[in-house]
């Protein structure tokens, strides 16, 4: 179990899709609108672990055309974050963060829900993880639950480190080079997802 904790742990903490939003949303709407999004990703995990424990994922998994419909929709959504976050012109009325941070969940949420990597990983690497002997769908479900904790936290940390340097990421320059780059990284990030 030490072992699936630590390839859950590795999971966890590498850059991906997940952090490039997390990035996006702290910079632009601070630590809350970030934790929002953070549960909103882990969500989109306990989603899949559930679809995972009744077979779906494992038949959408499976499916090429599926997987395909999947993969297209998440290359397209993470395409379109990136290219919204290079264009995105700070706007000085504050109801506008306001709908930003309520949308954060969602942003969170449907960019995991449309990442099929998620589901190749559950449906295929969780039951190696499964120490011998074990229930199947029981320790499946437990290691889905440490991996959803394992995620609120390393997100919510780093979220919190992208706070506490937040007013020089604010700053007009600082803040245009970041949107450029996390945009360019959600993009590249949706390329890879389509062309992989």
């Amino acid at each position: 179990m030490i072992a699936a904790i630590g390839v859950l742990a590795l999971l966890t903490i590498l850059p991906g899709p997940d952090m490039a939003v997390i990035t996006k949303v702290a910079i632009a709407d601070g630590r809350a609108a970030a934790s929002r999004a953070a549960l909103g990703i882990v969500t989109g995990l306990a989603a899949w672990g559930v679809l995972t424990a009744l077979g779906l994922a494992a038949i959408q998994a499976a499916s090429a055309e599926a997987y395909a419909l999947v993969k297209v929709a998440g290359a397209a959504y993470l395409v379109v974050l990136g290219v919204q976050t290079v264009l995105r012109r700070r706007n000085a009325d504050d109801t506008a963060g306001v709908r930003v941070t309520r949308d954060s969940f969602r942003t969170g949420l449907t960019s995991n829900l449309l990442n099929p990597k998620i589901a190749v990983f559950y449906t295929s690497l969780l039951p190696q993880l499964v120490p011998e002997g074990a229930p199947e769908t029981p320790t499946i479900a437990l290691l889905v639950a440490i991996h959803i904790a394992m995620g609120v936290g390393w997100l919510n940390l780093y979220a919190l480190v992208l706070q506490s340097v937040r007013t020089v990421l604010q700053r007009p320059a600082v803040r245009r080079t970041l949107d450029v780059v996390t945009g360019t990284i959600l993009v590249a990030f949706g390329v890879r997802v389509a062309t992989e």
